[in-house]
């Protein structure tokens, strides 16, 4: 697949330029340390428990059940990336709540199931048979993305009210989403109601993790800084109670000089290790067990419709393409314990997954 290296800058300049809006209102917060709690593996919408009926057993995935289902776990996730939903946008990245609500619509027609970002890069993505993942992502922490009602339930205007709004509808659309937060999750500025929202997120499944404590162009900055940045975000989210972050997000998309200090680092006696480390655009992901995956700058797709350069790399025209291209898309075998892919693809998977393929 071609990269975009052109395309990605302008869409990490389109970044930058928002997040810039976004950080002079960014209150101050204090925080420091790292907590230990596994992500649900799944999310029930608000009301609802988990069902009494007892579990199905596992599906084992057999080359006639990949083959009927038209399995390639080595295709094309689009990873979609958000940032501000606002009624009437003011930068070209924001989008409104009304066309996020479309676009997640459109993906539960078309099949896409949700995943976290921690799943995807672990590799154990565990849909149905026939579905495509997708995994949500929203940046920054902002006041749109979650609130609670004053019943204790997420306000219907925000991100999460809206993913669950469409899983009511489209009952196989799971409500998962990764949140990469800075140093005031949600705009909240005290720290009880900043530790009750991450401590929802995590208990329904959503994902809460690292965006650095200051959002800063993390390329500028002394490799010493880079580590700081995201250790004092760290200690922050282990206070207000989210599990050690799996992934990171590079504010506007942009790399340390030192590539390697994203993924793993240490400041001030606290280490750092990230299972992945996403940037800002600007095509799908291939999954981690493809030889050409690069788990410290994995692609996303930014949310937009195709005026101007997104006429080529923003989510109108690549959910389009993946449309067009259904062979170049994943879609699961219904067996997160195997891989199966047509034989024909059998040359591009790492050797360590290789007992776990099932070609057809």
């Amino acid at each position: 697949m071609r990269k975009l290296a052109r395309v990605t800058l302008v869409a990490n300049a389109a970044v930058v330029a928002v997040g810039l809006v976004a950080l002079m209102a960014l209150p101050s917060a204090e925080g420091d340390e790292s907590g230990d709690r596994r992500i649900p593996a799944r999310a029930e919408p608000p009301g609802q428990g988990s069902p009494s009926a007892a579990e199905p057993p596992p599906f084992t995935a057999t080359v006639e059940s990949a083959r009927e289902a038209g399995a390639n776990e080595l295709g094309l996730v689009p990873v979609i990336m958000y940032h501000r939903l606002l009624n009437k946008r003011i930068a070209s990245i924001d989008r409104t709540p009304a066309q996020l609500r479309a676009e997640l619509v459109r993906l539960a027609k078309a099949g896409y199931v949700p995943v976290t970002a921690a799943e995807f890069a672990s590799g154990r993505i565990d849909i149905p048979a026939g579905a495509h993942p997708v995994v949500l992502t929203f940046d920054d922490g902002h006041p749109s993305h979650f609130a609670l009602d004053d019943q204790g339930n997420p306000r219907n205007d925000t991100a999460v009210g809206i993913i669950y709004e469409v899983a009511a509808k489209y009952p196989d659309f799971r409500p998962v989403a990764t949140f990469w937060v800075n140093r005031a999750p949600f705009g909240l500025p005290d720290r009880e109601r900043q530790e009750a929202a991450v401590k929802w997120l995590v208990d329904h499944g959503f994902e809460v993790a690292n965006h650095t404590y200051s959002h800063p162009d993390l390329r500028r900055l002394p490799t010493k800084k880079v580590a700081e940045q995201i250790v004092r975000q760290e200690r922050l989210l282990k206070k207000l109670g989210a599990p050690p972050s799996r992934t990171l997000a590079l504010p506007y998309g942009s790399r340390p000089r030192k590539g390697g200090t994203a993924l793993a680092g240490k400041w001030d006696g606290t280490r750092y290790r990230f299972d992945a480390v996403f940037l800002a655009g600007a095509e799908p992901s291939v999954p981690p067990y493809a030889k050409s995956f690069d788990r410290s700058a994995i692609w996303r797709i930014q949310s937009n419709g195709k005026k101007g350069e997104c006429r080529r790399w923003c989510s109108a025209y690549w959910l389009d393409w993946l449309d067009k291209h259904p062979d170049r898309r994943y879609t699961s075998d219904g067996d997160p314990e195997h891989i199966s892919i047509p034989k024909r693809l059998r040359g591009n998977i790492i050797s360590k997954a290789a007992k776990k393929v099932i070609a057809y």
